[in-house]
């Protein structure tokens, strides 16, 4: 990569940066516009208000030009969301931080899916489902583990089918 290239990652509140803070003295000095570059942050995170992004800003000092990455924030951070909440539960096994249905938790995985390991919708829920548990959250009222048992069970193969269409 050329000395002209510099790469700053930043951990921005979606729809909300600003140009001060830790934007401006990583990227004040590679001569770029941090309004402009503030403007599209805040444009391309708009969908995950109130959460923190991870960005990567790539910028060539030489053109004083810029290239955004928007990552994806943490799959707690999108089942909050999902949930309405600001936190999870402060003791976890009590359950009582929300409840998903299955087709919410199927669109968290839409949201997180570039990230996680799973092959398939189904897979890749349970990882969601994982995290649910740690968040003290119940889906379609029930344990996440129990939900996972059921998931791998088939007993949710035509809602995801269902939901694939639909998505």
């Amino acid at each position: 990569m050329s000395s002209d290239i510099v790469t700053v990652d930043l951990l921005i509140v979606g729809g909300e940066a600003k140009p001060s803070g830790s934007i401006a003295p990583a990227l004040g000095p590679t001569g770029v516009n941090l309004g402009q570059v503030v403007g599209e942050i805040n444009k391309q995170t708009s969908g995950y208000k109130g959460m923190k992004v991870p960005v990567k800003v790539i910028v060539n000092k030489k053109t004083r030009t810029f290239e955004l990455e928007i990552g994806i924030p943490p799959a707690s951070a999108l089942v909050k969301k999902e949930l309405g909440v600001s936190s999870g539960s402060a003791m976890p096994q009590n359950r009582d931080a929300g409840n998903l249905t299955y087709e919410q938790v199927l669109n968290v995985t839409k949201s997180k899916r570039p990230n996680l390991l799973g092959a398939t919708w189904k897979t890749a829920s349970l990882e969601i489902l994982g995290t649910m548990q740690s968040l003290g959250a119940t889906c379609e009222g029930l344990d996440p583990r129990e939900m996972q048992k059921k998931v791998k069970n088939g007993e949710f193969d035509d809602r995801i089918a269902a939901w694939e269409k639909s998505n």
